[in-house]
């Protein structure tokens, strides 16, 4: 028992008041007029309190509250604020052409209005300049100070209007990306590296970073533990989530941000409340928690949207994705028997010293999280 609340409360607490720290996306185009643009798409708050990928959420940083308040600045405000970084960042990032390092020049900063502040305002930082056209590869270095980074490489023929974009580079540590080479920029990535970027991709957006998720799957779990209804409701969710998945990454639907994170947040907390009042799971239960997984299948949407899908392995790297996904859910009811369900499923105070009290925290996060995402 003792093990499982410890679970439910340490997510609690990591989860309060908390936002993710995004990676940074960076398109780097190449042009056969002899010029070249970088657009580094980042929350220049987090570069300028030193808000990086170690942070699990930006609460955990020192410099939380300063990250707070740049973010409710307007776009000019926020700009100035920025400038004064300009030289830092230039020497920090480094653009390499073969072996050779060029001087950086930031000419463009596009910031964008506050807006819902749950969600981290995304800037676009350009750096251009000139490259000569006998250049065969161009190798890209962002540290890991700023935050984990994905690098791809477009190569444009300006006279033909023909380009061809490189596969995207994942940088978790810090370290230079492969050279990308510009006589054959676009190559067709290894069906086994799709699989194994893109299974990962999502078992980690359940593990450890999907907090709301995973108090979702726990509020499934707890009203049985039984084989059977437990598998028919997590099949619901999967079968919902992988819908909706699907239809967003295919341009099919688009449903904003400030409306799907507040009802994925409202669903935990109707999932968990339903527990206290209900015994048994019953033909509605299966309906609801179909009806919510097609919120969290938004919420899973948006961040693979974040870094995109190879084109030549979309069916692929989707399906990829739902098995990291789903691979991180079991791993979650697992580690729930384990340190619950196997040893406490026949007591007869399970109900009420267990299902009882793990849900009404459950439910009470899940609340908090719809206030808090609806004010802000």
């Amino acid at each position: 028992m003792r093990p499982f609340l410890f679970l439910i409360f340490f997510f609690i607490s990591l989860s309060a008041n908390a936002d993710l720290v995004k990676p940074t996306l960076v398109e780097i185009s190449v042009y056969t007029n002899g010029t070249y643009k970088v657009e580094v798409r980042a929350s220049i708050e987090a570069l300028l309190t030193g808000i990086n990928s170690k942070f699990k959420n930006t609460k955990e940083s020192p410099n939380a509250q300063v990250y707070d308040d740049l973010r409710v600045l307007e776009k000019l405000q926020l700009a100035v604020e920025f400038n004064k970084f300009h030289q830092q960042f230039t020497q920090i990032v480094k653009l390499k052409f073969d072996d050779k390092i060029i001087p950086l020049t930031i000419t463009l900063v596009d910031i964008p209005e506050p807006g819902y502040t749950k969600v981290p305002r995304i800037s676009i930082i350009t750096l251009s300049g000139n490259i000569d056209r006998k250049v065969k590869n161009i190798s890209w270095y962002y540290p890991a100070a700023f935050a984990d980074n994905a690098v791809r490489v477009r190569q444009v023929d300006t006279q033909a209007e023909k380009w061809h974009w490189s596969n995207w580079q994942w940088l978790r540590k810090d370290t230079w990306s492969k050279p990308f080479d510009l006589t054959e920029v676009f190559h067709q990535q290894s069906t086994w590296s799709v699989v194994k970027d893109y299974t990962r991709a999502g078992f980690d957006h359940i593990l450890p970073k999907g907090l709301d998720h995973i108090l979702f799957i726990l509020g499934i779990f707890l009203l049985s533990i039984k084989l059977r209804p437990l598998l028919w409701q997590v099949t619901m969710f999967t079968v919902a989530h992988s819908i909706t998945l699907s239809l967003a990454m295919l341009n099919i639907i688009n449903i904003p941000s400030y409306i799907v994170e507040p009802l994925i947040a409202l669903s935990i907390a109707f999932i968990a409340f339903e527990n206290i009042v209900t015994k048994e799971i019953k033909p509605s239960r299966l309906v609801v928690v179909f009806i919510f997984g097609l919120l969290h299948g938004m919420g899973f949407a948006s961040m693979l949207a974040d870094f995109g899908m190879p084109k030549n392995s979309f069916a692929t790297a989707l399906i990829s994705f739902n098995v990291g996904v789903e691979l991180g859910q079991l791993t979650i009811i697992a580690l729930a028997f384990i340190s619950i369900g196997y040893w406490f499923r026949n007591k007869s105070w399970y109900r009420n010293i267990i299902v009882i009290p793990a849900s009404l925290l459950i439910g009470l996060v899940g609340l908090y999280w719809t206030y808090d995402r609806i004010v802000f």
